[in-house]
C-alpha cells in the first residue's frame, strides 16, 4: 500500500481534536504512538466507563440517564445500555440556538436555501402536532417515499418527537420496492412527493403514489408534498402537506421521552437476496453511535457544515441527519450528484463552506475517470474531512483524492452498514491515512479477523470480519414475526457470540484494515478465496475501462473467474485488450486472480444506493432466478448477462 503515508496530521491540529480532547480526559495521548490501540483497548475492556464518557462528552440530553450504562448479559445480543434512561431522539438533534444554522439545501436546478434550529423546530412542531391531532404515538409507524428534501427530515424528526417509528425510501423505488418494505411495518401514516428531478429530467410519482396507497391498507393518512408544481391538487383522499399543517401553529414541542431501546427507525437491507429484511433500531444507541462517530472519528464540531450525497433509501440519510445532535448543520443534496456538471457537488462544498463532505467509492472513482480536478477550480478552504462508503475505496481513489481534491484533508474510508446504521472500521484524525486502508476499528467494537473455523488471522491474512462485543446500535431485532430468531441467525449463527458482517478483511501493519468486498461474493478458483476488491482496484484503474463487475461461475466441479467490463466510449474488447486486462491482474494480484473468461456489457446491475450486485449477476450467468428484482435501479442491465456463447 506504500511505504509512506498519503497524509501526517498536522500535530498541533490533531492535538485540538475532539479524539484528542476525550483521550486526554481518560489520561490517555491518542497521538502518541499506540495512542489510538490504547484508547481502543480501554473502550472494550470497559464498556460501561467509554459509553459513559461519550454520553458525557458529546452531552446527550435526557431526562433519567438509568441505574447502568450497561447491563451485561450471556449473549451479546441479550446486553442493553443505558437501562432506565429516558430521553427522545429529536430532542437532542433540534437543541440549540434559534439562529444558528441546522440545515442548508441545494438541488440541480441551482435551489439554494438555508433553514435556521428555529425554523426548523417551528417546522417540527407543526407537524408533531399534526400528528397528535391524527391519532399517531409511540410505536406507531409513519413512511416517509420523499426525495432527500428539508421536509423529509423534518417528518422524521416530529415522527422521533412523538415516539412514533419512522422509515423511509427515495421516490425512484417502483411501486413493488416501496410496498416489499412499507407493506411489513403497517404505517398509519404515508408521507409522499407528487414527483421530483434527476439529471434534469422530471419523473411523476402519482400513478404510483395510487398504487403504492391501495398495497397500504393500514394507512390512515397521506400527506403530498409537491414538488413538480406546488399548485397542483393532491390526489384523491390525500391531503396536500401545507394544508395538512395549516391548523397547528409553531409552539414548543412536547418531546416524548421514551427508553433508550425504544425503537426509533426500520432501516431496510438491499434486499437482492429476497424479500428486504426490515431491521428495527433503537433510538438511543443510533444516538450514542452517531455521536461518537461524528464527534470522535469524523472530528464533526458545533458550527460545521456536514454534506453526504445519500437518498432517503440509503443508511447514510439518517446518519447525516444526526449531525445536527453535534450542533452541525447538515447540508442536502438533491438530485444528480453530477448534474449539471461532474463538479456540482464541490461547488455547493465552496457555497456552504462545508467541512465534511461524505460521498461513495464509486463516484470517487467516476470523477478520477471523467478527469475531474477539484484542486484547481475550487478553494474547498473549509474541507477537513471527507468520507468514503458504500464500496471499498481503492488506492487509486485514495490517491486521486490527495493529488486532485485536496492535499490537506483527512480522508476517512469507513464502512459497517445498515444492519448497525454505523461504522465498524472508521477514520481516525490523529493519525496518517495510508493508501487503500481504513484507519482504525471503531471505538467501544472488538473488531477482529478470523478465518472459518473462527481462529484469529493476522495482519495481511484475509477472514471474516466479526464484532465479539456488544455496541448500542445494534439492532433490537427484524419486523414481524419470528424477528428475534431471524435477527440471531442472520448475524450471530456463523460465529457463536460474535457479530459477524459478511465482509471478507484483513488487518494492516499500521493499525488499519483492508476490506475486499462481501464474504458471499468472494471468489474461489481451486479452492483458493479470492476478493473481488482485488480485482476492481485493477482493472477499473485501466483507463479503457469505464466499470467492472466480477464472479465465479462453476463448472466441472471448480469454479472458474469470469469478468465483465464496460468500456470507456469508443474502445473495443479486442484480444489486446483482453491480454492487457489479464496482465494487470496477473502482475498486480497473482495468477490465480486472471479470469477465464471476459466480456463486454453495456451496463452493470446496482442496488438503488449504487452497489453493485455480483450475486445477481452470478445468478444470471447460472441461469438462476433472481430475488427481488425490484432492488435494483437497473434490473434491465441483466439482459446483458443471460445465455452468453461465451460462458456455455
Amino acid at each position: 500500500m506504500g511505504s509512506q503515508p498519503l497524509w501526517t496530521p498536522d500535530r498541533n491540529k490533531a492535538a485540538y481534536t475532539n479524539l484528542a480532547r476525550f483521550g486526554a480526559v481518560l489520561g490517555i495521548d491518542v497521538g502518541a504512538e499506540g495512542g489510538y490501540e490504547r484508547l481502543h483497548q480501554w473502550s472494550v475492556e470497559n464498556p460501561g466507563g467509554f459509553w459513559s464518557a461519550v454520553w458525557d462528552l458529546c452531552g446527550v440530553v435526557a431526562s433519567e440517564r438509568g441505574s447502568a450504562p450497561v447491563v451485561e448479559a450471556e449473549h451479546m445480543v441479550d446486553t442493553r445500555f443505558f437501562d432506565g434512561a429516558r430521553l427522545n431522539f429529536a430532542e437532542n438533534l433540534l437543541d440549540g440556538e434559534d439562529d444558528e444554522i441546522a440545515m442548508v439545501f441545494a438541488d440541480e436546478s441551482g435551489v439554494y436555501a438555508e433553514t435556521t434550529r428555529g425554523q426548523l423546530r417551528a417546522l417540527v412542531s407543526r407537524l408533531a402536532g399534526a400528528m397528535r391531532a391524527q391519532g399517531v404515538g409511540p410505536g406507531d409507524r409513519v413512511a416517509c417515499w420523499m426525495p432527500n428534501v428539508p421536509e423529509a427530515y423534518a417528518v422524521m424528526l416530529a415522527a422521533a418527537s412523538v415516539g412514533a417509528v419512522f422509515s423511509s425510501t427515495s421516490p425512484d423505488f417502483g411501486t413493488a420496492g416501496v410496498l416489499d418494505r412499507f407493506g411489513q411495518i403497517e404505517p398509519v401514516m404515508l408521507f409522499a412527493v407528487d414527483g421530483y428531478v434527476y439529471g434534469g429530467q422530471a419523473f411523476d410519482c402519482r400513478e404510483r403514489l395510487g398504487q403504492i396507497r391501495a398495497g397500504l391498507p393500514t394507512m390512515e393518512a397521506t400527506v403530498v408534498l409537491n414538488r413538480l408544481d406546488p399548485h397542483r391538487d393532491p390526489p384523491d383522499d390525500t391531503v396536500d402537506f401545507d394544508a395538512w399543517i395549516e391548523a397547528h401553529p409553531p409552539g414548543p414541542i412536547q418531546f416524548e421521552q421514551l427508553p433508550f431501546d425504544h425503537p426509533l427507525y426500520v432501516l431496510y437491507s438491499s434486499g437482492t437476496t429476497g424479500r428486504p429484511k426490515c431491521i428495527v433500531h433503537r433510538a438511543g444507541g443510533i444516538l450514542l453511535k452517531h455521536l461518537c462517530e461524528h464527534q470522535l472519528h469524523c472530528d464533526v464540531r458545533p458550527g460545521d457544515r456536514v454534506l453526504y450525497f445519500t437518498t432517503t433509501g440509503w443508511m447514510m440519510w439518517n446518519w447525516l441527519a444526526s449531525a445536527l445532535a453535534s450542533g452541525a448543520a447538515a447540508v442536502v443534496w438533491d438530485g444528480n450528484p453530477v448534474h449539471p456538471s461532474p463538479d456540482a457537488l464541490f461547488d455547493l462544498v465552496d457555497r456552504a463552506g462545508v467541512t465534511l463532505f461524505g460521498t461513495s467509492a464509486r463516484y470517487i472513482d467516476s470523477l478520477r475517470k471523467a478527469g475531474v480536478s477539484p484542486r484547481q477550480t475550487h478553494r474547498l478552504g473549509t474541507l477537513r474531512t471527507i468520507c468514503s462508503t458504500g464500496s471499498p475505496l481503492s488506492p487509486d481513489g485514495f490517491d486521486y483524492v490527495y493529488s486532485q481534491v485536496k492535499a490537506d484533508v483527512h480522508l476517512a474510508s469507513i464502512s459497517g452498514g445498515t444492519d448497525l446504521c454505523g461504522c465498524l472500521v472508521a477514520g481516525d484524525p490523529t493519525a496518517p491515512v495510508w493508501s487503500g486502508e481504513i484507519q482504525r476499528p471503531a471505538l467501544g467494537l472488538d473488531i477482529q479477523v478470523l478465518d472459518g473455523d473462527g481462529s484469529p488471522l493476522g495482519p495481511g491474512q484475509f477472514g471474516e470480519l466479526v464484532c465479539s462485543s456488544p455496541f448500542p446500535s445494534q439492532p433490537l431485532r427484524f419486523w414481524g414475526e419470528g424477528g428475534d430468531e431471524r435477527y440471531r441467525t442472520a448475524y450471530f449463527e456463523r460465529f457463536e457470540g460474535c457479530w459477524h458482517q459478511g465482509d471478507y478483511i484483513c488487518a494492516t501493519e499500521h493499525g488499519g484494515f483492508v476490506i475486499s468486498g462481501r464474504s458471499d461474493a468472494t471468489l474461489n478458483p481451486g479452492g483458493v478465496r479470492i476478493g473481488t476488491a482485488e480485482i476492481y482496484r485493477l482493472v477499473d484503474a485501466m483507463d479503457e475501462v469505464a466499470e467492472s463487475v466480477v464472479v465465479g461461475q462453476p463448472v466441472a466441479g471448480d469454479t472458474r473467474v469470469v469478468l465483465f467490463v464496460m468500456l470507456a466510449d469508443g474502445i473495443r474488447l479486442d484480444e489486446e485488450l483482453q491480454a492487457a486486462i489479464r496482465a494487470a491482474i496477473r502482475a498486480g494480484a497473482s495468477p490465480r486472480h486472471v479470469p477465464a473468461v471476459i466480456c463486454a456489457v453495456d451496463d452493470i446491475p446496482r442496488t438503488r444506493s449504487g452497489k453493485t450486485v455480483e450475486l445477481a449477476v452470478r445468478d444470471a450467468i447460472c441461469g438462476q432466478p433472481i430475488a427481488n428484482i425490484e432492488a435494483l435501479a437497473n434490473p434491465e442491465a441483466l439482459d446483458c448477462f443471460r445465455s452468453r456463447p461465451e460462458l456455455t
